[in-house]
């Protein structure tokens, strides 16, 4: 039997948590897009470092990431670094809610990136993220106030809309 490595115990830590006493149903739709999206980046980037890189898992969540990318290059999507930016600059109390390696990816001034569907922090880092790093990126993207700014009536959700009003 094989051993399981350091990011297999990262996955697992991501597989334990639960979303269970929240109300998905009432996150904001945009919002609660980019959560997942967010989500379904950080559980590949793991998984391409825990298992083999053309594993049946790491091609089925290759795929599944093409097709949110094409989504979220469409209508109001296309917009939402837009908003991260806009939200930095005004509502940088609100913007700090985001877990870091959100912010880093959508803020221009900062190396991070989706690169290949996976999370880059920094590219001429040629060792993968550790371990230690993803497990933070798990836990923050189930801080409790993040969270509760994805919901419809939250104040991130008012000024998403008034965001994309203005646009």
């Amino acid at each position: 039997m094989r051993e399981s490595n350091e990011y297999e115990q990262v996955l697992l830590a991501l597989y334990e948590k639960s979303l269970i006493l929240e109300n998905l149903s009432d996150f904001h739709p945009e919002l609660g897009f980019w959560y997942y999206d967010a989500m379904a980046h950080l559980d590949y980037s793991i998984s391409l470092v825990a298992f083999n890189a053309d594993s049946p898992r790491n091609m089925l969540s290759r795929e599944y990431l093409k097709y949110r990318k094409d989504q979220s290059q469409a209508g109001r999507f296309a917009r939402f670094e837009g908003f991260m930016n806009w939200l930095r600059e005004h509502h940088p109390d609100e913007y700090e809610k985001f877990p870091l390696f959100i912010q880093k990816i959508y803020d221009p001034s900062d190396v991070a990136s989706y690169r290949s569907f996976r999370i880059v922090l920094d590219p001429d880092e040629k060792r993968p993220i550790s371990p230690a790093v993803f497990r933070l990126m798990v836990d923050e993207l189930f801080d409790k106030a993040y969270l509760a700014s994805l919901y419809n009536g939250s104040s991130m959700a008012q000024l998403y809309e008034q965001f994309m009003s203005q646009c």
